[in-house]
């Protein structure tokens, strides 16, 4: 049995979640969906789609912030209370660990957006024109 080619797209929708969990193409699932740590491609080298309809302003950093903060407090907490650590420990363990989460949560959330904005053809909002009103 062979297997579908890298740059064949599949019949099959590819879910939001597996394309952003893997930082994959909305689309075919197989191209990678960044150049870089979080700099978004042109395009997916695999199925060609273009990526420049991509927006997702705010979303992921809104969200990792919210996310992070709770992770991060809550281990600092429990740090805190399980082994009564001084200052300087919790400085260096949190210093340290809160950026690496930061970037692979901001990568993992950047990619579900834009796999969720391709699956629902999300688009910037219009406003209708002005219809005629009967006074």
């Amino acid at each position: 049995m062979t297997q579908v080619q890298e740059g064949a797209t599949s019949s099959t929708p590819i879910s939001p979640l597996a394309a952003g969990l893997k930082c994959r193409c909305p689309r075919c699932g197989n191209g990678p969906l960044f150049n870089g740590l979080l700099t978004l491609r042109r395009s997916c080298r695999c199925c060609g789609l273009d990526f420049r309809f991509i927006d997702t302003g705010d979303g992921p950093a809104v969200f990792a912030i919210l996310i992070l903060g709770t992770c991060v407090l809550g281990g600092a907490l429990w740090f805190e209370f399980r082994f009564n650590p001084p200052a300087w420990q919790h400085a260096l363990l949190w210093g340290a660990i809160t950026p690496i989460l930061a970037v692979g949560l901001l990568r993992v959330l950047k990619a579900t957006l834009a796999a969720l904005q391709f699956t629902t053809k999300a688009e910037e909002g219009r406003i209708a024109p002005d219809q005629p009103t009967d006074h």
